[in-house]
C-alpha cells in the first residue's frame, strides 16, 4: 500500500479552474494570466452577454461564492459517539460548518461519497432565525392567484364591463 502525505488544506478552486483553463485553451494564457477578451473571442456565440438573466440570486451571493473559493485547512474528526454502528457500517457523522466540512471533504473524499446529508444550522432549538410557516388559507390563495375577486372589487369590474 502507498501512502501519500495530505496537506490538511481544502483544494483551491480557483486555481485548480485556471489550471483547467489553461490545459483547454492555451492560447488564452498571456504573462501567466488569462486573456478573458481572447477566450470569449474563442468562445465565439457561447457567450450570454445579456445583463438580464434568469438565475438563482440573493442578497451576499457573491459574498458566498467567495467564501466557497478560500481554502480552509482543519481536520475532520468523526463523532463515533453520534455514528451509528461505528464498527460494522461505512457511515460517518461529523458535525461542523457545513462549508468548510464539504470543502475539506472534497480533497480527501473525492468520488468516495455516495449521500451527504447537511442539517439546515437555522431554526434549531428555540432560536428561530426563519420563519419557516408558510400556511395560507385557500380562500386568500385563490384571491392572490386571480382566480376568484372581493365582492367590492367584483361590483367595480361588472361597472367597467358594462361602460
Amino acid at each position: 500500500m502507498i501512502y501519500s502525505k495530505l496537506s490538511g488544506e481544502s483544494n483551491n478552486i480557483i486555481q485548480d479552474n485556471v489550471i483547467k483553463l489553461k490545459e483547454i485553451f492555451p492560447e488564452i494564457v498571456t504573462e501567466d494570466k488569462i486573456d478573458f477578451d481572447k477566450l470569449k473571442l474563442i468562445l465565439g456565440n457561447n457567450i450570454d452577454e445579456n445583463p438580464e438573466k434568469y438565475n438563482f440570486t440573493w442578497p451576499g451571493k457573491t459574498q458566498a461564492i467567495k467564501e466557497s473559493q478560500k481554502t480552509s485547512s482543519g481536520t475532520l474528526k468523526p463523532c463515533k459517539e453520534e455514528s451509528k454502528n461505528w464498527d460494522s457500517t461505512e457511515n460517518l457523522y461529523i458535525e461542523g460548518d457545513n462549508l468548510e466540512v464539504l470543502k475539506l471533504l472534497q480533497k480527501s473524499y473525492n468520488n468516495k461519497i455516495k449521500m451527504i446529508y447537511i442539517d439546515p444550522p437555522y431554526n434549531t432549538g428555540k432560536d428561530f432565525i426563519y420563519s419557516d410557516n408558510y400556511k395560507d388559507n385557500l380562500e386568500n390563495y385563490l384571491e392572490l392567484s386571480g382566480q376568484v375577486v372581493k365582492e367590492g372589487e367584483r361590483e367595480r369590474e361588472r361597472a367597467l364591463e358594462l361602460n
